[in-house]
């Protein structure tokens, strides 16, 4: 294996499943999906519940598959597309400092995987076992489109930010 697949497994691994850890704290950690749910609400996301049970299907399979290296640009675009829902509806007003609760984490982990999406996920991937291969290109358009589609869907039908929860019900 190259310097580079090492790379990539390495990048891989560590996103993908902090991606897992975040997604499995969504549903079982302090507040459970139901908490998660009532910050979404908060957050103007409607219906929370949905939202919440989303999250963490899209951040659990997407982050598993994005460490293992199945359809890695796919599986990025997902996930890049939760961070840009986060860096918009919650980070973006905050300014850049994570310790501000700013979108620096989220920038460089989406940033991340739009790297990881035009590199391809290397020779230690599901991909490179089953012969799925894209070119950079087509790597990148896979990721944005999913990720800044899906994302631009899901904020442009469901985020209705300084709304009381009763206003939708």
């Amino acid at each position: 294996m190259h310097a580079i697949d090492t790379t990539l497994l390495i990048i891989r691994l560590t996103v993908g499943l902090t991606m897992v850890a975040h997604g499995w704290n969504h549903a079982f950690g302090g507040g459970k999906l139901a908490g998660t749910a009532g910050w979404f609400e908060g957050l103007g996301l409607r219906p929370g519940r949905i939202h919440a049970l989303m999250s963490v299907l899209v951040e659990v399979g997407c982050g598993v598959a994005f460490a293992a290296g199945f359809l890695t640009p796919a599986a990025a675009g997902a996930l890049l597309g939760t961070m840009i829902v986060a860096g918009v509806i919650e980070h973006r007003t905050h300014g850049f400092f994570v310790f501000r609760n700013g979108y620096e984490y989220v920038l460089l982990i989406g940033l991340v995987l739009i790297a990881v999406a035009v590199s391809g996920g290397g020779a230690a991937s599901l991909d490179e076992a089953v012969g799925f291969h894209l070119g950079a290109w087509a790597g990148l358009g896979t990721c944005l489109g999913i990720g800044i589609g899906g994302s631009a869907l899901l904020l442009g039908t469901c985020w209705r930010p300084g709304r009381a929860s009763a206003d939708n019900d």
